[in-house]
């Protein structure tokens, strides 16, 4: 991959369009991008990767802010970004959604994402507009992804420095971004899954076999064996079913001939009761056919004149609508007529001059729409003057306004600064403030500590008193003590003898060695309260002088008013703040207004020196064509109307006449219908005509009577040896027959039963079987899964406790320190190179992810940690060289970004550097250095300065 042009327009702090020519700024192979802190050198990383990926790397990613604020309304965001790969040569210009100002009216609107990929040399296919589909291209070409193509070609020291430091679990996570293993991931999680199916299986198979057992046993009512059976108890309870099911075969079979002959018996009586029933019910219905005879007769006429006379009440209704219709034909004729002679017309020819007039105000439509207009625009007219009047009157209040801010907002920033002074006093003042309220307790807590001193002094010098008392009169008898010691035989402590010949007799009221220690604990206890009554004293004493220095000559009243001024003007700092800003808002807006107000009246008075030229005009052209009319268009709708109403009255009167010629052809086929049907006159015919239901109820009568008295003749002569008196005992046979049935039944009942609970029972047999032989397998198969399983995720009988993932990442990693071993050792002189660690971290840490440097100087390996700061840069560096090798797996990278720690380097390590980045340049490679140090401006002829400004950020090319 090689860079040849990139363009940003409107992109992080750059707000114009800024280019940069790779191929000029690459032409020694070695460039530097150098410039001030926050000026956009990293922009331009950034600019290349969005081109690519269409996001940036790193946290910058995540704000989804790329457009400048500073930029110009209308400047565009967009980065164009033009190089080969894998010789095709293609440009991209890609653009962030982005919010920018309406180009009408206030407010923002969205622009949305763009991408474009198109083809300069080396293909001839269509180019990409589409994100999707130039996210793949790009992909593809460049065999990464985002991620890998922001470490092996935007190589960032910090975080190969931060790779170098961390722990096994973050060292993981990069490299799995790198490495693309997910997919090993997702075999790890496939045989987890696969083993929970098997494990879902054989407990799924467990709970049908015991499902099964359990309903074979409810099946033969019998309780489920222990352990979940066996083929013998199988066996033997399917014997047991058959046994039953041969017995009940017998049983049932006895009752179900007893239910036939019983059914036969109650079908018979059944037969002959219904036979008297229906000779019973055909007498009655003669009898009663008798009575109705003589009514029939004058229902069969009236049925019969009824449908004669259907023909001529259609015919009848017919001729009534006509002359309702001619009525109101007659009706809207006279209205017509009426409408006409209101408009003033006096002609006769109502076809001919109703055109004539609708030509004549067609002639008229042009002027009425300019008609139209010059009403709108005359209202127009005083409605500008009303605005303009409108918007002077505001602008005026609006200036007046305006003329009282300054003092307004002197006053609030004089209150702000009053409230920020007090806020910086608060503290002082807080603190006198509370030294004079506790100086009053103070004072009297140590008049009350003095007394107490007193009082324990006295009561210890007291006791000490009395302790000299009883130690002088305890000297004064101790003879009388030391003889109460002696003993015969002993020798005396005093004079050696062991002979007492006269010893010292005790005294009434003598002091003893008792009562001296009781006084002496009785004076320690009194010299202990004594000293800590003289502590406190002191401590008061110091606490109470302090205060009395701390506030001086000054009152407490005059403190604690102080501190409550300064603590009100303290508390209105934020409110003052805020008052302040409102204030310097509404003074912006009010300027913002008043410009507004200004354009307003500059074209509203445009706007109506136009309209008046227009009306002026217009209503020459208007005045000549109105006529005696009002306005041109009074004039054409009356031409219209008049025309109307001519055409409407000549159609009127022709559909006069043609309804009376309707209605009396109508009334002579009316005379003629009834004549036809045997009618004297039409009257006649009227009156014999009946309803279509009042016909269809004649026809059911006549027909339900005709209906019984044949049914009735019929059955009569069906049953002729029928005697109707005759009594059948149907009630007693269909007793017994259900007696029967029901024994039959039962009998049936238990039969079928006992044939369902069998072959039930056989059928989850068969399935038992089937089971047994499908549990065997899976169980089997679940045993070995489950240790392979444990094996890839690291436990079990995996020595190495890595998983199948680390295990692989641990193999890329190795590849990693080879490659980049060798150029910290050229790097560093053959002191340092990589070494790949396998071993287990503390606390149970899994291994395969270590990196460790070999010392060549002590022979010893060692964390990468503890390198020194230069150290550290570069192993940082052939840490990223190397992973650039790896990752790019074959891939030219024509182009590499370096980024930082060139400062930590003495000038013998900055000169090793230097040749390593020299050789990277080598066969026509482009390495870009982002640097502060000024050194590398002195070593690098050929410099890219990226220069910050209020306006925003520009660039300068030194070659």
């Amino acid at each position: 991959m090689k860079l040849h042009r990139l363009a940003v327009s409107g992109f992080g702090p750059y707000a114009g369009c800024e280019e940069v020519d790779f191929d000029v700024l690459g032409a020694d192979g070695l460039f530097l991008l150098h410039g001030d802190t926050g000026a956009g050198k990293t922009t331009l990383l950034d600019a290349v990767a969005f081109a690519l990926f269409g996001k940036v790397p790193g946290a910058r990613g995540d704000v989804k802010r790329l457009r400048c604020d500073y930029a110009h309304r209308d400047t565009q965001t967009y980065v164009e970004l033009e190089l080969t790969v894998r010789g095709r040569r293609f440009r991209i210009k890609r653009s962030p959604e982005y919010e920018r100002p309406k180009r009408r009216g206030d407010g923002a609107t969205r622009q949305q994402a763009q991408v474009s990929l198109t083809w300069i040399s080396g293909w001839t296919g269509e180019g990409h507009s589409r994100i999707d589909d130039v996210a793949r291209e790009v992909e593809g070409l460049l065999g990464m992804t985002a991620e890998q193509f922001f470490q092996v070609v935007l190589l960032p020291q910090g975080e190969f420095a931060r790779f170098l430091r961390a722990e096994t679990a973050e060292r993981e996570k990069l490299l799995e971004k790198l490495f693309g293993t997910e997919r090993f991931l997702d075999v790890e999680k496939w045989f987890r899954e696969r083993r929970k199916e098997r494990k879902r299986d054989v407990e799924r198979l467990g709970l049908v076999h015991r499902d099964l057992v359990q309903r074979v046993a409810e099946v033969a009512l019998e309780e489920p064996p222990e352990g979940g059976g066996d083929q013998e108890w199988l066996s033997s309870l399917l014997k047991r079913l058959d046994e039953a099911e041969r017995e009940t075969d017998l049983v049932a079979a006895d009752a179900v001939a007893r239910r036939a002959a019983a059914e036969k018996d109650w079908q018979e009586a059944r037969a002959r009761h219904e036979r008297v029933r229906r000779v019973r019910e055909a007498r009655r219905n003669l009898d009663r056919y008798a009575e109705v005879e003589p009514s029939l007769r004058a229902w069969v006429a009236e049925r019969d004149a009824a449908r004669q006379a259907a023909v001529v009440v259609p015919a009848h209704e017919r001729a009534v609508k006509l002359a309702r219709e001619l009525d109101a034909a007659v009706a809207q004729e006279r209205a017509a007529a009426d409408a006409v002679s209101a408009l003033g017309y006096q002609g006769t020819d109502l076809r001919g001059d109703g055109e004539r007039l609708r030509e004549e105000a067609g002639g008229l439509t042009s002027l009425a729409a300019e008609a139209e207009r010059q009403r709108v625009d005359q209202r127009r007219i005083a409605q500008l003057d009303r605005d303009v009047a409108t918007t002077s009157q505001q602008l005026a209040t609006l200036v007046a306004q305006l003329d009282e801010v300054p003092p307004r907002l002197e006053a609030a920033k004089k209150a702000v600064e009053e409230s920020l002074e007090a806020a910086a006093r608060l503290a002082q003042v807080s603190g006198l403030a509370t030294a004079a309220a506790e100086l009053p307790r103070v004072e009297k807590a140590f008049q009350e500590a003095d007394d107490a001193r007193r009082v324990a002094v006295d009561a210890q010098l007291k006791t000490y008193e009395k302790l000299l008392r009883i130690r002088r009169e305890r000297l004064e008898g101790m003879a009388v003590e030391l003889a109460g010691q002696l003993h015969s035989g002993h020798e005396c402590p005093v004079c050696g003898s062991v002979e007492h010949p006269s010893p010292a007799q005790p005294m009434l009221g003598s002091v003893t060695a008792a009562d001296e220690e009781r006084a002496a604990e009785d004076d320690q206890r009194a010299l202990d309260r004594r000293q800590k009554a003289e502590q406190e004293a002191q401590k008061l004493e110091a606490r109470l002088g302090l205060l009395r220095e701390q506030l001086g000559d000054r009152p407490p009243a005059e403190l604690e008013r102080e501190h409550r001024n300064v603590s009100a003007l303290a508390e209105q700092v934020e409110s003052r703040q805020a008052a302040l800003a409102e204030l310097e808002t509404k003074v912006d807006r009010a300027l913002e207004q008043r410009n507004a107000l200004e354009r307003q009246l500059a074209e509203a008075g445009a706007q109506r020196k136009e309209l008046v030229e227009a009306v002026e005009e217009r209503g020459a052209r208007l005045e000549e064509a109105r006529g005696d009319f009002p306005d041109v268009v009074t004039r054409r709708a009356h031409l219209s109307d008049l025309a109307d109403a001519l055409t409407g009255l000549a159609t009127r009167r022709a559909a006069v006449a043609e309804h009376e010629e309707r209605l009396a052809d109508q009334r002579l086929e009316v005379s003629r219908l009834a004549s036809i049907a045997g009618f004297a006159d039409v009257a006649d015919a009227l009156a014999a005509a009946r309803p279509a239901a009042a016909v269809a109820e004649l026809e059911t009568r006549i027909r339900d009577v005709e209906k019984t008295r044949t049914a009735a003749e019929s059955t009569l002569a069906e049953l002729p040896d029928t005697d109707p008196d005759a009594e059948v005992d149907v009630t007693g046979t269909e007793e017994r027959f259900r007696q029967a049935s029901d024994r039959a039944t039962a009998a049936t009942t238990a039969q079928t039963n006992a044939r369902t609970r069998a072959a039930r029972a056989a059928d989850l047999a068969e399935k038992l079987r089937a089971a047994w032989l499908r549990l065997e397998p899976v169980e089997a198969e679940y045993s070995e899964l489950d240790a392979l399983t444990d094996v890839i995720n690291g436990m079990g009988q995996n020595a190495k406790s890595m998983t199948l993932r680390t295990y692989v990442l641990a193999a890329r990693l190795e590849e990693v320190a080879v490659a980049a071993g060798a150029r910290l050792e050229r790097m560093s002189q053959g002191r340092y190179r990589f070494v790949h660690s396998i071993e287990a971290g503390p606390r149970g840490t899994r291994g395969g992810l270590g990196l460790d440097v070999m010392d060549d100087y002590s022979g010893r390996q060692r964390p990468a940690k503890t390198l020194s700061g230069g150290e550290s840069f570069l192993a940082s560096l052939a840490l990223a060289l190397g992973l650039a090798d790896v990752v790019a797996a074959g891939a030219v990278l024509d182009t590499l970004f370096i980024d930082e720690g060139f400062g930590t380097l003495d000038a013998e390590t900055l000169e090793l550097v230097m040749t390593t980045l020299d050789e990277l340049r080598a066969g026509g490679r482009v390495v870009g250095l982002v640097s502060h140090v000024e050194e590398l401006r002195q070593r690098i002829p050929t410099r890219l300065r990226v220069r910050k400004a209020r306006e925003g950020s520009s660039l300068e090319l030194t070659a």
